[in-house]
């Protein structure tokens, strides 16, 4: 996410952090290559020119040009206003004060809008709610199927129409089931279009007058750049959209759409779909997102993926033998990467702890490799993994051999155990860090 960005800002900012003391030339320079930067990652031209005439005005001023510090103030103004652009805090949802709360999930086809109202319902479930889909794309043939299958993947139950059918009334009927049924939330999946076109906008304001929604979100493809722009104005201007949700950021989105579209439209982004598992879709929280694109991690992110995906017993059980209160075994190492393999791609996780992301090469965390060590784990017999210092040549040579592997990646393997193991015995004073 944010990663062509990311890389060309820091390059630019990172001679600001050198300078001891900046000029007005010198910032005036500097901030014409972040103009360069942010135009190349698509953003919106009139949005760039606001933006950059509020970090000059701040990085102009007297407080900034005699500090200690000038380069890292910089930084931060770029940081606040990156903020700033992405939103006003926090958003979120807008709940009924008499359940069920509806969510209208509006978009064009393809934008990944039928996998975005699954996530979102994942979602709703475990933070304690009790959502409910309703499938009302009643002309795309697939669709009905697709949420079909997504429901009873994320465990969520479904009210779905009938393909050719009346998609107002499928909406009223589900609503009619959801307040029966006492779910809380209700989430409308709707039909979507190549483009925009007055008989999709004329079902789409059909529904939402049938079903007096609390919130309609806009899915856009981040992907499409300054284009997802231009099509969520279109829908805000029918439909007066509650919120955005940019889907496909951990594509090869420059991240354009995602520093424009709130500015454009005036409405918030309030989710970001960050990949295609049903627990990738984060909330978009301005200053965590101002972080990322600036290299500055995201650690609360980092601890809300591991509490979706890491197993806590087992988590508790790990933690309490890396703080030196068991015997660390090869069994743990292996159990401890799978559980970090859960939470995502490690090329993600890298980027979310702060100071890490620049300094850790990511071109060797290729998942094959994981499975490389399972297998040389699983090639082992269960005292050689609970005693890895019986591990002499011949047994190294028969793991090697058991496992398709080479003695060199067994030795490899031994020496990252050996270096994880002095470690945590470090760590041991950060009792905090592991979800509890």
């Amino acid at each position: 996410m944010f990663d062509e960005l990311s890389e060309k800002l820091d390059s630019v900012l990172g001679r600001f952090r050198q300078r001891g003391v900046l000029t007005e030339p010198m910032i005036k320079e500097g901030l014409r290559e972040v103009r360069r930067v942010l135009l190349e990652a698509d953003v919106n031209y009139k949005v760039t020119r606001t933006f950059l005439k509020r970090v000059q005005e701040k990085a102009l001023g007297e407080e900034v040009l005699k500090s200690v510090s000038p380069g890292q103030q910089i930084v931060k103004i770029v940081n606040d206003e990156l903020a700033t652009l992405l939103g006003d805090g926090r958003p979120t949802l807008d709940f009924a004060s008499s359940p069920p709360t509806v969510i209208l999930v509006v978009g064009l086809q393809g934008s990944g809008k039928t996998t975005t109202a699954a996530k979102l319902a994942k979602r709703l479930k475990r933070e304690g709610r009790q959502p409910m889909l309703a499938a009302c794309d009643l002309v795309r043939p697939a669709a009905i199927d697709q949420l079909t299958t997504l429901a009873e993947r994320v465990g969520v139950p479904i009210h779905a129409g009938v393909s050719g059918g009346d998609p107002v009334s499928t909406a009223r009927e589900a609503l009619e089931v959801a307040r029966r049924d006492k779910h809380s939330v209700l989430i409308v999946d709707t039909a979507g279009r190549l483009q925009i076109d007055e008989t999709l906008m004329k079902e789409l304001r059909r529904i939402r007058d049938a079903v007096e929604p609390q919130e309609i979100l806009f899915v856009a493809d981040a992907m499409t750049g300054q284009e997802a722009v231009r099509i969520a104005e279109g829908f805000d201007e029918e439909l007066d959209v509650s919120g955005i949700v940019l889907t496909k950021m951990d594509g090869d989105a420059r991240g354009g759409a995602a520093l424009s579209i709130r500015s454009v439209v005036g409405k918030p982004i309030k989710f970001i779909g960050t990949g295609e598992g049903m627990d990738e879709l984060d909330a978009a929280d301005p200053e965590r997102l101002a972080g990322r694109i600036l290299q500055k991690g995201d650690i609360v992110g980092l601890v809300e993926r591991a509490e979706r995906a890491v197993d806590q017993d087992e988590s508790e059980r790990l933690q309490k033998k890396m703080m030196g209160k068991g015997k660390f075994t090869l069994e743990d190492f292996l159990m401890a990467m799978q559980q970090v393999q859960k939470m995502g791609p490690l090329e993600q996780l890298v980027k979310l702890i702060p100071g890490l992301g620049k300094k850790l090469p990511t071109a060797n965390m290729d998942p094959k490799r994981i499975k490389h060590v399972e297998a040389i784990i699983l090639s082992m017999t269960p005292e050689e993994r609970r005693r890895p210092e019986i591990l002499n040549g011949s047994r190294r040579a028969r793991i090697a051999k058991g496992s398709g592997r080479s003695v060199a990646e067994v030795n490899r393997l031994m020496k990252q155990f050996k270096e994880m193991k002095k470690m945590m015995k470090k760590m041991s004073s950060m009792q905090g860090f592991m979800p509890r």
